[in-house]
């Protein structure tokens, strides 16, 4: 990953061991196959808005055009659709494929590892921890990989569903100071992972000057997502530090701008 000074770090993994995959794998084995792949695209699927056999193809289509990992996951569905729409993308393509909940509901056991968000950058108990409690019957049952992932929703230009389903308020787009704090408060309580994300559907997506903020604060793998529709917002987010960009709703969309065209910005 990037070192706080937006440079990557080298490393000689020549005599490391592969990452594993699939049954026995831990949070580092996961974190490992992604680490490789950075700086990478990661594909969000939305099983509420994807047909299984449409996630299927897109998922295939991700891994032919270099893409680094699939986020599967929604702000409204529950376990059912999202188990099947998991399923299939893991039938379809060898990428990492991460659960992006929305809450305890959705949790399914078909994915490599899941994102287990807490909302930082709001205050509201459910999706700091109360969600998190209401986890652990399904971990229990179901020992897949958790990577503790520090939420910071970032304004975006208009009210999004997470804004509206967690009822908390975006930190300010131009203090990135304040997303910076978040992310050191979150690294301090050892959370692996920070994910910044203007929304899906956003009119803008996170400003790069918050996005450098966070990397010069904090080594940890840095995931920035919602609003990103242009090979150019791909790079300036890629340029400003974030190790992966996650890219929705322009893919299932469709338009002129092609997954290749994506990944290649970040080149």
């Amino acid at each position: 990953m990037s070192a706080p000074d937006g440079r990557r770090p080298a490393s000689d993994t020549s005599a490391a061991p592969p990452a594993r995959s699939g049954p026995g794998a831990s949070a580092t084995d996961v974190l490992e196959r992604l680490r490789v792949r950075a700086p990478g695209l990661c594909v969000l699927v939305d099983p509420e808005r994807t047909a299984v056999k449409d996630a299927a193809a897109l998922a295939a289509s991700a891994e032919g055009a270099g893409a680094a990992a699939i986020l599967i996951g929604t702000s409204f569905d529950g376990a059912d659709r999202t188990g099947e729409v998991a399923a299939a993308i893991k039938r379809a393509c060898g990428l990492p494929l991460l659960l992006f909940p929305g809450s305890a509901s959705q949790l399914v056991a078909a994915v490599d590892a899941v994102l287990l968000l807490s909302l930082v950058s709001g205050r509201n108990p459910q999706y700091l921890i109360e969600e998190h409690v209401r986890a652990v019957p399904f971990f229990r049952h179901h020992p897949v990989p958790t990577i503790s992932t520090a939420y910071i929703l970032v304004d975006g230009g208009r009210i999004t569903a997470v804004e509206s389903v967690s009822q908390t308020r975006p930190l300010p787009a131009d203090k990135p100071e304040i997303a910076a704090a978040h992310a050191v408060a979150a690294s301090l309580i050892g959370m692996a992972a920070v994910y910044l994300d203007a929304g899906s559907g956003a009119a803008v997506p996170v400003a790069p000057a918050v996005i450098r903020a966070v990397r010069q604060a904090v080594r940890l793998p840095l995931f920035v997502g919602g609003g990103m529709r242009t090979p150019a917002q791909v790079c300036d987010a890629r340029t400003a530090g974030a190790d992966f960009v996650v890219v929705g709703s322009a893919i299932e969309a469709g338009g002129d701008v092609s997954m290749r065209e994506l990944v290649a910005a970040l080149r």
